[in-house]
């Protein structure tokens, strides 16, 4: 089966937490390459996909390609009781039909060990999103969660649209407006764009899932086009990286 430990159980808390609130359940895979939790939403409209590299684990031995569910509540209860100190080990119990979770404090010694049992099926397919989209800026998360939070007090849908080197986000409905305008250095930190203009709507109940996740990271990168899925990536600082992909509103 498998045996991992990830160095820094504190720093996947926000994550799990984040991915927590998209579904009941976690769909965990496990490969040479590494492990990752993919979860879509009950409407299939978000994509959320975990991904944990090899080389971000302290120890990494795979016998073979292992796809296990579990439940999402019971992990984030585990990991929320991480310290700072603790590495994260996981594994799977044959004999009581469990994934393992130990909790070990690198300056104690003191091991904590928890069982979430598997849900005995195997976990709904999840399309591998590969797409080409042009426009991309980079912001501070904190400023990302603000923007997202100030769109839900106007509407339901938030308008993106790029045209003459800016990125504008803007909400109308029933004589309410919200308008946001994105410029490299105020605030973005970096935008680039390869096409002149593009514009598409998405759910601002979904921006509001994706937002969530934004103290697990202090920079954001999103990317969209005309027609396309909006993509919002966050670097984890102990390592591996949180992506949202959310369909865009027609």
């Amino acid at each position: 089966m498998f045996k991992v430990l990830y160095p820094n159980a504190s720093k996947l808390k926000k994550a799990v937490q984040a991915l927590s609130k998209l579904s009941d359940e976690f769909p965990l895979y496990v490969t040479g390459n590494g492990m990752d939790i993919k979860v879509l939403s009950p409407d299939k409209t978000m994509l959320a996909v975990l991904t944990l590299p090899s080389l971000v684990f302290e120890e990494f031995s795979v016998d073979e390609e292992t796809t296990i569910i579990t439940s999402a509540t019971e992990l984030r209860k585990i990991i929320r009781r991480a310290s700072r100190n603790d590495a994260l080990l996981l594994t799977i119990s044959k004999e009581t039909d469990e994934l393992v979770l130990v909790l070990k404090d690198r300056k104690t010694g003191i091991e904590r060990e928890f069982g979430v049992p598997l849900i005995p099926r195997p976990p709904e397919p999840v399309p591998e999103l590969q797409l080409d989209l042009p426009i991309s800026f980079t912001m501070l998360s904190k400023d990302f969660k603000d923007l997202v939070g100030d769109l839900k007090l106007v509407g339901e849908e938030a308008l993106f649209s790029y045209e003459d080197g800016k990125v504008i986000i803007r909400s109308v409905e029933q004589q309410k407006e919200y308008v946001c305008e994105l410029r490299e250095g105020n605030p973005l930190i970096l935008l680039a764009s390869t096409v002149e203009k593009a514009r598409v709507s998405y759910s601002i109940e979904m921006l509001m899932v994706a937002a969530g996740a934004a103290e697990a990271s202090k920079h954001v990168i999103i990317s969209f086009d005309t027609g396309k899925p909006l993509k919002i990536e966050y670097e984890l600082a102990g390592g591996g990286k949180l992506t949202y992909w959310i369909v865009p509103r027609m």
